[in-house]
């Protein structure tokens, strides 16, 4: 592309300099405006301070102005072999640079995602993988914190959150809907186990009513009990019962397991359990 100038004069030597170092000037600008906005923007949104991405300003100054000088030793006769060996540095310069910031800019790509899908915000109760669960306390461009139910914070990675199912149990409405699952024994009373659940769950202070007026007129229960399966061990019995929030739910279901454990041992309706026996042989004689 600038074969012309490789017969030119020394003049034209330093014009041809000075014109790709204008252009590589021109380049810099537009490109740091242009990522000092996109940075700014991300920054307030994810309430961060946007003067710690300065070095992305300065790599780009490095980058830009780096290949400015390989095609100017590259294409002047006089600087040719300096410029070969200096493109090769390069190249394995920016081969080690890219490598090392890969994981950096794919966290800051993710917290971008973040902030335009909106999987959750700050304050939100919410469960990512199988693993952490919590408070979301802050969202940066790097990462996101967590404090769980230890009081602890964890720190995760953007990357890694764009790459797990995420539950937000932070809703408008935030009536959660749950499951007090119990198995009885085949000898005990579906109906009475099933009866001892619905009372025991309605007297809960946490229990909630989430019935429409349709369904209050049709004579739904506020709790509803239901036989889930028959399994092994004897009937699985599940009780579906409202709380407030996801806090509330929990207190109410660990409230209600001891209530109906206390309430079946009285009506005589069992819990199955499994027993293992242990046979010891004897040792063979010497």
């Amino acid at each position: 592309m600038f074969d012309w100038i490789k017969s030119g004069s020394p003049w034209e030597y330093a014009v041809f300099a000075l014109v790709v170092l204008a252009v590589a000037f021109v380049i810099s600008r537009i490109l740091k405006f242009v990522i000092g906005r996109f940075v700014r923007a991300a920054a307030q949104k994810l309430k961060v301070d946007p003067t710690r991405f300065k070095f992305f300003k300065n790599a780009i100054d490095f980058i830009i102005y780096l290949i400015a000088v390989i095609v100017i030793f590259r294409y002047i006769p006089a600087l040719h072999s300096y410029g070969n060996t200096l493109l090769t540095g390069a190249g394995v310069l920016a081969a080690i640079v890219g490598f090392a910031s890969q994981s950096a800019f794919s966290n800051i790509i993710s917290g971008v995602f973040l902030v335009i899908f909106k999987p959750f915000g700050v304050g939100d109760r919410v469960q990512i993988g199988a693993l952490y669960t919590g408070d979301v306390e802050d969202i940066t461009l790097r990462h996101t914190v967590i404090r769980n139910f230890e009081n602890r914070l964890i720190v995760i990675p953007n990357s890694v959150i764009n790459n797990e199912t995420i539950i937000n149990s932070t809703l408008t409405h935030e009536l959660v809907c749950i499951f007090i699952e119990i198995t009885i024994s085949f000898n005990s009373n579906v109906d009475k186990a099933m009866q001892i659940m619905q009372e025991e769950a309605m007297k809960h202070p946490e229990c909630r009513d989430n019935r429409t007026e349709e369904e209050k007129k049709n004579g739904e229960p506020q709790v509803a009990v239901r036989l889930l399966s028959l399994t092994e061990s004897g009937q699985q019995v599940r009780a579906y019962v409202w709380a407030k929030d996801p806090t509330a739910g929990f207190i109410l279901k660990c409230d209600l397991l001891k209530s109906i454990k206390q309430k079946f041992d009285k009506e005589n309706i069992e819990i199955p359990y499994r027993t293992v026996y242990m046979k010891e042989f004897p040792s063979n004689p010497a």
